[in-house]
């Protein structure tokens, strides 16, 4: 991607240059009534562009910064949270085993019932015809 962008840049440096070569002549830009800035017309185009291109580049540092910023805050935030579960763990040692055999227990106990049960029920309860007709 950066070698896109340098190629850009120089596209848009060279073509300014050309365009200054072949329109290098002094124009007045009236800004009040008494007040007249004599002026070569390159500038005029790079003032321009500065004016559109300048504003837009702050804006989109700042958000580019807070971003980073936030990211930052919420891998630190998820660190913290991994260290302080390590260390909930490491104090938990003694009562690992004990919770192991009933974590097994437990695993042989079904948890829910089967789908297909459900899955039955549902389509007897809808083929009743609750729709009043």
């Amino acid at each position: 991607m950066a070698v896109i962008r340098t190629i850009l840049w120089i596209l848009l440096v060279c073509g300014l240059l050309i365009f200054s070569f072949y329109n290098w002549r002094p124009v007045e830009v009236t800004i009040w009534e008494n007040l007249v800035l004599e002026t070569k017309v390159p500038v005029l185009v790079l003032l321009a562009f500065l004016m559109g291109f300048v504003p837009l580049l702050a804006y989109h540092l700042s958000v580019k910064w807070a971003l980073k910023r936030r990211v930052r805050s919420l891998e630190s935030s998820l660190k913290t949270l991994a260290t302080s579960r390590r260390t909930e763990t490491g104090a938990d040692t003694q009562s690992a085993p004990a919770a192991a055999v009933s974590s097994t227990s437990d695993s042989k106990k079904p948890d829910a019932p089967d789908n297909t049960s459900d899955s039955s029920l549902n389509v007897a309860s809808s083929s009743d015809g609750g729709g009043g007709e």
